[in-house]
Formats: structure tokens, C-alpha cells, sequence
């Protein structure tokens, strides 16, 4: 019987092939969009750790201080044709321009229409609170990739035309 889920954490080269595959599964535009906004958030936060997960419901990429997962600040979560910034904190980050959604406990997003949003001096303001108050500080150095989880059932990636009746 096949596992529901992947757990084995991957690094390296061999990370890399396996977010290029994982992304090959959205539309060409959503493709465009990811791929944009994570070479954004690589620039934005250098010795980040970059935690991606390939889950039922939304491909996941976070980014924190540590490999970590409790430890990690936002990420980015993906689903047909919708792509969002996530403050994993971010019902406790003041918030004065009103661009935070949701009303959980705890998580809070923005949706990005495109990388040119992460430019927006109050996203900027949002994402230098948010690791200001993170409790391990970013070290210098590179982006680290590790893949933490894959799930073998998984909603489609691409929205699904109408069909004629």
C-alpha cells in the first residue's frame, strides 16, 4: 500500500528537480508567478531556510530562520490561479494599511497578484515586523531548499475549464 505522504526531507540539487516538478503542475501563468515571487522572497531574505511542502490542498513554500517548521515566519501557498503570502504570526503584526486577511488564531495572508506586490513599502513594512519579531534571527548566508513533505493525493493544480453541455 503507497504511503499518503512523503516525510524523507530532501536538499540539494536534487531539491531543486523536485520544486521544478512540483510547480510544472500549475498553469503556465501560475507557473510565471511562483517562480517570481520565490527568486523575490530568496533576494529579500538571505540565510532563509526555504521549507516546501506539496500537500493536498496548496504547494507551500516557507521561508524562516531555521529548518525548523514551528520556527518559520511566512509562506507562500499556492492553489489553482490563487497565490498568497502567509504571516504565520500575523494576527499579532500591527496591521494599519488593513492588508492582512483571515480571521484565525494565529495566520494571516495577502493575496499577490504578482512579484511586483512583495515591493509595496507597507508588504515590506509587514515582512520587517514579522522577522524582527521572529524569536531566532536570519543568519547570513544562502537560501537553503528542503523539501519536507509530499502528499500522493493532491487537488488539481490547474483550474479546470467548463465543459460544453
Amino acid at each position: 500500500m503507497a504511503k499518503p505522504e512523503q516525510r524523507a526531507v530532501v536538499t540539494g540539487s536534487t531539491a531543486e528537480k523536485q520544486l521544478r516538478s512540483f510547480v510544472a503542475k500549475f498553469s503556465s501563468q501560475d507557473q510565471a508567478r511562483i517562480r517570481a515571487v520565490r527568486r523575490a522572497l530568496r533576494k529579500r531574505l538571505p540565510g532563509a531556510f526555504e521549507l516546501v511542502y506539496d500537500n493536498y490542498n496548496f504547494f507551500v513554500i516557507g521561508y524562516g530562520p531555521t529548518e525548523r517548521p514551528s520556527e518559520a515566519v511566512v509562506s507562500v501557498a499556492a492553489q489553482a490561479n490563487r497565490l498568497a503570502l502567509c504571516f504565520l504570526h500575523g494576527a499579532a503584526l500591527p496591521d494599519p494599511h488593513g492588508l492582512l486577511r483571515g480571521s484565525g488564531r494565529q495566520v494571516r495572508s495577502v493575496p499577490l497578484h504578482s512579484a511586483a506586490d512583495l515591493g509595496r513599502p507597507e508588504l515590506q513594512a509587514l515582512l520587517r515586523e514579522a522577522f524582527d519579531r521572529a524569536v531566532t534571527p536570519l543568519q547570513d548566508g544562502p537560501v537553503r531548499l528542503i523539501i519536507r513533505s509530499v502528499s500522493a493525493k493532491q487537488r488539481p493544480r490547474r483550474k479546470l475549464g467548463r465543459r460544453a453541455t
